[in-house]
């Protein structure tokens, strides 16, 4: 008798987090590039964009598991990252820079993608680990928390250190310490006052939906 071997398909709400990871990969790769001012502390506009992927990676890990999570992250991994090159080359430096700027390896760009790729690794396996440790508690909220201060910590130095040290962007190869830890910061403010309280409703309101369906 021929044993049949099947294979886990995503279901539709799985589908839409991991194009959400792909998605807010592409565009904090290219909002990373942006240097901003706030108060006269150096940062990026990816600053505010990139929190958005912990709180998919938590939801994730809530409804459906620690092993369809890391599912997701390994499969968006590569197109994101090859998707966040294309865009990066074209808007390099924050700018439109024309098609025929691919034509051009750009190790800046380069440099950026591999340290998304090491940073969004590490950072959400690290996020997936502390969560489904504390998953269980009654509060829903210590486990976000904690495994965003850990998933950020991680995330944040390996990208910055990978992606701008001694780079050729100036401002970036001497700001990229003090924009990492004012990153950081703001991403902990930002979890704590806007992504946690969006989960705990998006978390509501999916558990809903899918009983519902």
């Amino acid at each position: 008798m021929t044993q049949v071997i099947t294979y886990p398909t995503f279901s539709f709400p799985l589908k839409k987090l991991w194009f959400a990871h792909v998605f807010i990969l592409v565009l904090s790769n290219y909002a990373v590039q942006i240097p901003l001012e706030i108060f006269g502390i150096a940062t990026t506009l990816g600053t505010f964009t990139y929190p958005l992927i912990f709180l998919c990676t938590d939801l994730t890990v809530r409804i459906f598991g620690k092993l369809k999570a890391r599912k997701i992250v390994f499969l968006a991994t590569m197109p994101g990252l090859v998707i966040s090159y294309f865009v990066g080359t074209l808007f390099e430096h924050g700018t439109f820079q024309g098609f025929s700027n691919l034509h051009e390896f750009s190790f800046f760009v380069f440099r950026i993608t591999i340290a998304s790729l090491t940073a969004y690794l590490l950072g959400q396996l690290a996020d997936i680990l502390v969560f489904q440790r504390l998953r269980e508690l009654k509060l829903w909220w210590p486990a976000p928390v904690a495994s965003s201060i850990i998933g950020n910590l991680l995330d944040t130095y390996v990208f910055f250190a990978i992606a701008f040290y001694g780079t050729t962007d100036p401002y970036l190869a001497e700001h990229w310490f003090d924009i990492a830890t004012f990153d950081y910061i703001v991403k902990i403010c930002a979890n704590m006052s806007i992504f946690i309280p969006a989960y705990g409703m998006l978390l509501k309101y999916i558990i809903a939906r899918i009983t519902r369906d």
